[in-house]
């Protein structure tokens, strides 16, 4: 196995062409597990934590643009105002030590269901920068999950930056697993409102084959939010969303939760996102609760 450290983006972009076969590494939380239990044998690893761009974050016009090796820790420290959801799902990733390491970028690149930072993204309606020696191209959230754990992303590509709407309101995280801390999600939601475009986002993680939209309790939620004043709901309306995000998803019985339990958690999720949302409307706050 080779071993290669760029320190630029273009040596970067450069072995990634020469070693479409080989595994790119920047905190290495995931890809280190399947190294160390030989569920992996790549011909190379490439090592990207010399490539100062995929580390910093800043604005970009009307997003922010946020490297893909940013560690989790930075994104709560520097990020919460601007990038409430992803914020909260952060502080939600494993231990301290697993949130100084990992990253975004390696979120979507391993694109398991049940990881943080989609609902997030989805909900959000962020885009991925991805980028090959034959240029880069941005593909948005809702399109980058194509199968269990395949992607948009092509063989010679590198996951550059991640490019996030600033919010116009309320954005919320919430997740359930077996205990409270260091825990993958049995299941996941993030809600995000935009006020300036009546807008709803939806995130659910864990609860099918890819991360994926409530598009029908977006749409239903679309036409029943008072966008003017944010008047608190009726509870029909509450639990019809509830009801709508249950019936998006897809999930399956495994050791951590039956399909039933996470139909039913997403319902109550959403319904608690909701109300959030509805009383930092009402406050004139874009954080998360």
């Amino acid at each position: 196995m080779e071993f290669l450290r760029p320190s630029t983006l273009v040596e970067a972009l450069e072995a990634r062409s020469a070693h479409p076969d080989g595994v790119p590494i920047m905190g290495g939380t995931d890809v280190m597990v399947e190294l160390n239990f030989d569920k992996r044998r790549p011909s190379a690893l490439i090592d990207l934590t010399r490539v100062p761009e995929l580390t910093e974050w800043g604005g970009e016009g009307d997003h922010i643009r946020l490297g893909a090796g940013v560690p989790y820790t930075k994104i709560i420290e520097n990020l919460s105002a601007n990038a409430p959801a992803l914020a909260k799902a952060s502080r939600t990733v494993a231990s301290p030590q697993i949130r100084n390491r990992g990253t975004v970028g390696g979120n979507l690149g391993g694109a398991s269901p049940a990881g943080e930072a989609h609902p997030p993204l989805l909900a959000t309606d962020a885009e991925i920068e991805l980028a090959s020696v034959r240029g880069r191209r941005r593909v948005r959230a809702r399109d980058f999950y194509l199968s269990l754990r395949t992607t948009a992303l092509r063989e010679d590509e590198l996951i550059t930056a991640i490019l996030l709407p600033r919010p116009t309101g309320p954005q919320q995280f919430a997740k359930i697993g077996t205990r409270n801390a260091m825990v993958i999600a049995v299941t996941s939601f993030s809600l995000a409102l935009d006020t300036e475009n009546r807008k709803v986002g939806t995130g659910v993680g864990s609860a099918g084959p890819t991360p994926l939209r409530a598009e029908a309790a977006e749409e239903f939620l679309e036409a029943e939010f008072d966008w003017e004043n944010g008047r608190p709901l009726q509870e029909t309306v509450v639990r019809r969303f509830g009801e709508l995000v249950a019936a998006a998803a897809r999930p399956i019985d495994d050791q951590r939760g039956s399909s039933e339990y996470r139909k039913h958690a997403l319902s109550v999720m959403a319904r608690r996102a909701l109300s959030w949302s509805v009383t930092d409307y009402r406050k004139g706050s874009t954080r998360c609760a």
